[in-house]
């Protein structure tokens, strides 16, 4: 007999899993560029909401065989069951946390697809998927009715049901898609495209991770009896290992083939980890837990690289690797390390036979339901923006957004306001060795003025900013306007070799742009004060350009030339 804290636990469980959604967002828009951040969180909160709707009133009936048939939404009612793999559980709650996991199967398509696809194509593409494609698989692997589940075949979470489809449905759109602008050199080479914020990703993963112990945790649908409470208590323990050991095993990894850990890679990894074990986190001993985790930190830095490298398929956020390869890699694993039956514990070759062909039917099924899905599209809408709007940005394309950071782009010194600063201008002088570079560009033509007007271009570390601004304030130079930039050297940005596996070209570094414009202050004595506090005889110190100015006038007064700069009433 089902408990209330039965439901509780489902209920509670549905809650940590959609709480993921935020988890995915977070991940594919930090692993992609900020022009497009906006349309990631859109496409993220869309396919939530389109995909509950669809998989309420088509969807679910379709999984679970409702008794009024294909609209399976208009039969589900305050109270009654449904039998999930031999359970009777209350069906709003049941509905419920089905909805968030069809989500997530919806989502992980949003990654492999982002920076050019049409948003109105992304929305018909999550409709169907949440009302059919999704449905029928799950269908076969979680109804009592059906044809896998019958034949024994074992995926407790979804390794394949959720995320492996995910993973397949991804890898034929972006298939299908083509690569971003720029990504493949005229032979083919794969070029880095770098993420705008590993912080956001960072973050998206530590949600995933936390919403994962919903995911697999509360699969057990009931939380009643210490038989189930340990095996809870089990699958908490399993799920937390294969995700530590595939962090670990994917940063040392890395460390090894590109001499530097890799950040982005090693976040993928984790979520590797989450994904192989999703299948058997009920079946499998810790042991098995962390040698699962250890071989999937592997196979997803192999998978992304022979994805990206190989087959030219451009994945920006790896979720072909980590959903698609580890999701069918974890579900095979349960015939080899299930405790109960598995290969490495005497069980024979049948459980791993079953286990095979779940995945290869779900995922051929998918892999041509997706064909036929994305062709119809891209011959009636359109699969992908056109290269000008993607060259802009999808933010402001598809969705008339200037950029969704307009409302917190960081001011001059905002993030280095709390540095203390180390420099006085009075002081001993700094020790130079090595003077920083200064070019002086002549116009076309120069005009004879009373005063000379000369503008200081400084282009430096950001957090050298609010020493820098103090020293100008002390040798009498209080106007000037700063920028937030970001670029490099002849060095190219040599911090970073290598990222997610290809090698960078050209890393862009934050940087900080200061305008002076003096007559007044000597020139000269702007130079040097700048080169004292900005000199660290390191790479990346900057530069100072200077350039003649013809005239300045002051907009209030009108005055012009030397005038125009004083603060006069």
């Amino acid at each position: 007999m089902f408990s209330s804290s039965d439901t509780i636990w489902i209920l509670i469980g549905a809650f940590l899993v959609f709480f993921m959604q935020a988890g995915f967002a977070m991940v594919e828009s930090g692993l992609t560029r900020a022009k497009n951040a906006g349309n990631i969180v859109m496409k993220n909160l869309m396919d939530f909401a389109i995909g509950s709707v669809a998989f309420w009133l088509i969807g679910f009936g379709i999984m679970f065989g409702a008794s009024n048939g294909f609209f399976g939404g208009f039969d589900i009612g305050v109270l009654g069951d449904y039998e999930f793999i031999g359970l009777s559980v209350p069906t709003p709650a049941f509905v419920i946390f089905q909805t968030v996991f069809c989500a997530t199967a919806a989502t992980i398509v949003s990654g492999a697809m982002a920076e050019r696809t049409k948003f109105s194509s992304y929305i018909i593409y999550s409709l169907i998927i949440s009302a059919i494609i999704y449905p029928i698989s799950g269908h076969w692997a979680w109804s009592a009715s059906g044809w896998l589940a019958q034949l024994g075949y074992h995926d407790f979470a979804g390794s394949s049901v959720v995320h492996m489809v995910g993973g397949v449905a991804a890898f034929i759109g972006a298939k299908m898609l083509g690569a971003r602008i720029g990504k493949y050199d005229k032979k083919g080479k794969p070029k880095a495209i770098l993420g705008h914020s590993l912080t956001l990703a960072a973050l998206g993963v530590f949600i995933l991770w936390f919403g994962w112990f919903g995911f697999n945790g509360a699969s057990t649908v009931a939380a009643t009896g210490d038989e189930t409470l340990t095996k809870m208590s089990h699958i908490f323990m399993t799920t937390n290992l294969a995700a530590a050991a595939a962090a670990v095993a994917t940063m040392i990894f890395t460390w090894i083939k590109q001499k530097k850990p890799d950040v982005s890679m090693t976040l993928n990894g984790a979520l590797a980890g989450l994904v192989a074990i999703t299948a058997g986190c009920d079946t499998v001993s810790d042991t098995g837990a962390i040698i699962i985790g250890l071989i999937a930190g592997v196979l997803v830095v192999l998978a992304v690289e022979f994805i990206d490298k190989v087959l030219k398929v451009d994945d920006p956020v790896g979720a072909v690797a980590v959903h698609g390869v580890c999701g069918a890699f974890g579900t095979l694993m349960v015939g080899v390390l299930a405790v109960d039956g598995g290969l490495a514990y005497g069980g024979g070759w049948e459980y791993l036979k079953v286990q095979a062909i779940g995945v290869f039917s779900i995922m051929a099924y998918v892999a041509v339901a997706m064909i036929i899905v994305f062709f119809i599209i891209k011959k009636t809408n359109g699969l992908r923006v056109a290269a000008a709007e993607e060259i802009a940005g999808l933010d402001i394309s598809e969705h008339g957004l200037a950029s969704s950071y307009a409302d917190f782009m960081p001011m001059a010194g905002g993030a280095v306001a709390m540095i203390e600063s180390t420099y006085d201008v009075s002081g001993e002088k700094a020790p130079i060795e090595v003077a920083v570079p200064v070019e002086y560009k002549k116009p076309k033509e120069t005009f004879g003025s009373d005063t000379k007007l000369t503008k200081v271009e400084i282009i430096t570390r950001p957090e050298k900013f609010e020493d820098l601004k103090d020293a100008m304030n002390e040798i009498g130079v209080t106007g000037m306007t700063v920028t937030q930039v970001m670029g490099c050297g002849i060095q190219k940005g040599q911090t970073a070799k290598y990222y997610r596996g290809v090698k960078v070209d050209v890393n862009l570094l934050p940087k900080t742009q200061v305008e002076i414009v003096v007559c007044k202050v000597p020139v000269q004595t702007v130079i040097e004060t700048a080169k004292k506090v900005l000199y660290t005889g390191k790479i990346g110190d900057g530069k100072i350009f200077v350039y003649n100015i013809d005239n300045a006038v002051k907009v209030r007064t009108g005055e012009e030339g030397c005038d125009a700069l004083q603060d006069s009433e």
